[in-house]
């Protein structure tokens, strides 16, 4: 009997194993007005069900195909979470994911978010939130749900982790890479903001090995600190892509630059007969990326093969419209260099070429 009456004098609740509904419920208050700011046709954005609810036939789409994609930030979140400033990687999140999508010719329709923790910290989640929701604008698509985990034992401290899962629609006969890519066309660069999301274990080795701390000035941008500097997000190219393709019939190909760089992403949209030559001179190598190199004392072809090096996107184009495209993108807000040219390939060799060095 007195066993029976201590186990009841000792009854445990889910917040006793680390668990807080009560926390939970305040950051989907929180977050409801952050999703409903992404409103667009085809979702109204409301959160609360079970499921995201999104019409397909209000985009006014004839014949769509899906596309989805879905990513994470890596090791930046590291980064965050060790300087407090979150709101900069849920744009990251989004980013990773609708950039992929577009450079298949989609338009981003909706997203989802995962946000795990230990422990969850209402105020770091709100923020990261939040910088999904401006993600989602930029991108042109809604937040229509998500899921926050908290998991007690999983995760140390304020540690977090993100996954984002997007969704987009292109109609069947502008799905791309087209099929004619081929020698002699012209390969445009879009500059990035930076590494973006990809290389930050690196990142982080060589911050490591500068012995400068996180709240020190950066080296390469004058007023910010280096945790400002390194967090800044990933540029999303939605917008000013769907506008040139609407535009450009002559536009053949996207390659979103993510990790592996140029030489691993060129040549998923290229066919397995042609090379793209790329002059390396012409890379807008910015401050942060010598800085790193420097620091690290990372090899060129270390840099070309781990990050973007300046440039967040490719696009292959027909010679005789490259101009135009590209004062187009102008037009739209990018900054816009002309890296190459495809040509044709002989033999088994690699199918991304260099020529020339990265600016020093």
């Amino acid at each position: 009997m007195s066993g029976s009456k201590q186990a009841l004098s000792n009854t445990l609740t889910y917040a006793d194993a680390g668990v807080d509904i009560t926390a939970g419920n305040d950051l989907v208050g929180l977050i409801k007005p952050l999703a409903k700011s992404t409103r667009r046709k085809g979702a109204d954005a409301a959160l609360g069900g079970f499921g995201g609810l999104f019409d397909l036939k209000a985009c006014g789409f004839k014949d769509p195909v899906l596309v989805a994609a879905n990513d994470g930030v890596g090791t930046k979140l590291k980064l965050a979470i060790d300087a407090g400033l979150h709101r900069g990687v849920g744009i990251d999140l989004v980013a990773m994911s609708v950039n992929d999508l577009v450079v298949q010719g989609a338009e981003p329709l909706f997203f989802l978010d995962y946000y795990a923790t230990g422990k969850l910290d209402v105020n770091a989640a709100r923020d990261v939130i939040a910088g999904i929701a401006d993600g989602c604008r930029q991108a042109g698509c809604a937040l229509i749900g998500g899921e926050t985990a908290e998991m007690p034992g999983m995760y140390h401290g304020g540690d977090y982790d993100l996954a984002g899962f997007a969704v987009g629609a292109v109609e069947r006969k502008k799905i791309l890479p087209a099929k004619d890519v081929k020698a002699g066309d012209v390969i445009l660069g879009l500059a990035s903001t930076g590494p973006h999301s990809n290389g930050y274990s690196l990142v982080r080795k060589i911050v490591e090995v500068s012995g400068l701390s996180l709240n020190a000035p950066a080296p390469f941008a004058k007023g910010h600190t280096l945790a400002e500097a390194l967090l800044t997000p990933t540029r999303i190219y939605v917008k000013s892509i769907l506008k040139l393709l609407k535009k450009h019939s002559s536009i053949k190909a996207f390659a979103h630059i993510t990790g592996g760089g140029f030489t691993e992403n060129i040549p998923r949209v290229l066919p397995k007969n042609t090379v793209a030559a790329i002059d390396l001179s012409a890379v807008p190598f910015t401050p942060v990326f010598k800085w790193l190199q420097k620091t690290g004392g990372v090899a060129e072809a270390e840099m070309l093969r781990t990050f973007n090096c300046g440039i967040g996107m490719i696009v292959v184009v027909k010679a005789k419209d490259a101009k135009a495209v590209a004062q187009g993108f102008k037009r739209a807000g990018e900054t816009v260099v002309t890296l190459g040219t495809i040509r044709a390939r002989k033999g088994k060799e690699a199918q991304v070429a260099y020529a020339g060095k990265l600016p020093e």
